[in-house]
């Protein structure tokens, strides 16, 4: 009965993702990070519903009389393509020696990854369809968030490794790295959201999701969840008050957390000893004797394992016999090895740009108001951004969806700020020479309107 309650349900917006292109990206967006077809069990777990969605948007696009630019002219989109490029010789170059089937597959992903990352900078045209695709995005994680949350409490943190549901979050280290990146979105929105009711489902979210993330075990998780919870903290208009309840509050969450979780958290301390952090020592060190003979391509896509031995001059017994055979654990050696050095450093410009926008569009919001949406979603992108950096050094998640998505959205966002600041009416210059006070035209945020604030702080 879920199988047939879910596929009549997606059906029935099918049509309104051909009609309306826009709304196909929520609903892929919707499939892609929550993926309620893994909440079924029989025939509707196995389609390949976003495959549907998003051919079905793209036509819906090519049908359209008025339709605008397909993506966003951009170093980042310029960069998106070369990417493709790169990678697409390393796979001719390299192929896959056991199962080249499956490195084409998993290329064919990485092209819908970066496809849908392009569209969405053409498709996304003003700030309430930005805002309706973060929310989707946001909601989508903070369902397990919450789900695995009460579910912690009611077994007092004893129950197994949490997984996630499938696709990008399968691995309890992917789970907790998209959760880690989805706590600043479910604060931030909350933050700015003017209903009440709205406001405190978002900041009840927050808690529930960072105890799923601890129940995950994963190291990378907690490192990842403490770079966002620390931007947040940094960026907060009571600083001071934030960092001592975070000072407090560590002790108590360490006293109150489980013996077994305590003791593996605890362990990334003694990463000397653990088997788990010598092997990523050992994996790292195959990445980079790969990356050094391979500056060019790298040796190609998914093909690390299978390279392995031919880099690892002392080889343990385990692993000459296949058994110990990890992947390279850091998303930037896996990029460098498999990719090569062009690529890798494309990769990082990404992420560089993408800081870079979000600090200056803040620095430019701050000169007019202590809070606005601009600055709280600014907060937002870089401590999930933060949140990604810190754990990707850790988990191989090199081609991880939400981190293109994001890169998209963040170069949306740093338009749309960038003009809304540009407006004379809103933003009018202060007087030159003078240390007249300029009062502001408020604006209307997220769902609530902003003060009228006058000019305060050094800036006087």
């Amino acid at each position: 009965m879920r199988d047939i309650i879910f596929t009549l349900a997606l059906l029935s917006v099918l049509p309104v993702s051909f009609l309306r292109p826009y709304i196909g990206m929520v609903v892929f967006s919707w499939l892609a990070y929550m993926r309620p077809q893994d909440l079924t069990w029989g025939f509707a777990k196995y389609e390949r519903w976003s495959f549907y969605v998003a051919i079905i948007m793209f036509l819906g696009y090519l049908a359209q009389k008025r339709k605008g630019p397909l993506f966003v002219v951009d170093p980042r989109t310029l960069i998106f393509g070369v990417l493709i490029l790169l990678v697409g010789f390393g796979v001719i170059t390299h192929p896959h020696p056991v199962n080249p089937e499956f490195q084409v597959t998993r290329f064919v992903e990485y092209i819908k990854i970066i496809g849908i990352a392009l569209f969405t900078t053409g498709l996304v045209r003003n700030r309430e369809q930005m805002r309706l695709l973060i929310w989707v995005i946001a909601l989508s994680f903070g369902f397990y968030g919450v789900k695995n949350g009460i579910w912690g409490i009611m077994t007092l943190g004893q129950s197994p490794i949490l997984r996630g549901p499938g696709g990008l979050m399968l691995d309890n280290n992917d789970f907790s790295l998209a959760l880690s990146m989805a706590i600043p979105m479910l604060w931030c929105i909350g933050t700015v959201e003017k209903r009440l009711v709205l406001r405190r489902a978002f900041l009840v979210c927050v808690p529930l999701t960072m105890l799923t993330v601890l129940l995950t075990h994963s190291r990378g998780g907690l490192l990842s969840m403490g770079a966002a919870i620390g931007v947040l903290v940094w960026r907060s208009k009571h600083r001071a008050a934030a960092i001592a309840l975070s000072i407090l509050a560590l002790p108590i969450a360490i006293v109150a957390m489980p013996s077994e979780m305590r003791e593996r958290f605890a362990s990334i301390a003694d990463y000397e000893e653990d088997g788990s952090a010598n092997a990523r020592f050992r994996s790292w060190a195959v990445a980079i004797r790969m990356a050094t003979d391979n500056p060019l391509l790298g040796v190609g896509m998914y093909n690390f394992r299978e390279r392995y031995l031919d880099y690892q001059p002392d080889p343990t017994p385990s692993e000459m016999d296949g058994k110990d055979i990890f992947v390279a654990h850091n998303s930037y050696l896996q990029i460098w090895a498999e990719t090569g050095t062009p690529a890798l450093l494309l990769y990082l410009s990404l992420i560089g740009m993408s800081f870079i926008t979000i600090w200056r569009v803040r620095a430019r919001a701050r000169k007019h108001f202590r809070t606005s949406w601009i600055v709280e979603y600014a907060t937002m992108f870089e401590a999930s951004m933060a949140a990604f950096v810190v754990g990707s050094t850790f988990l191989n998640r090199a081609h991880f969806d939400l981190f293109y998505h994001w890169v998209a959205l963040i170069l949306i966002f740093g338009r749309m700020a960038q003009k809304d600041l540009d407006d004379p009416i809103k933003y009018p210059a202060r007087k030159a020479g003078t240390l007249e006070p300029v009062r502001f035209v408020g604006e209307r945020g997220f769902g609530r309107p902003l003060p009228v604030p006058s000019s305060h702080g050094f800036a006087n």
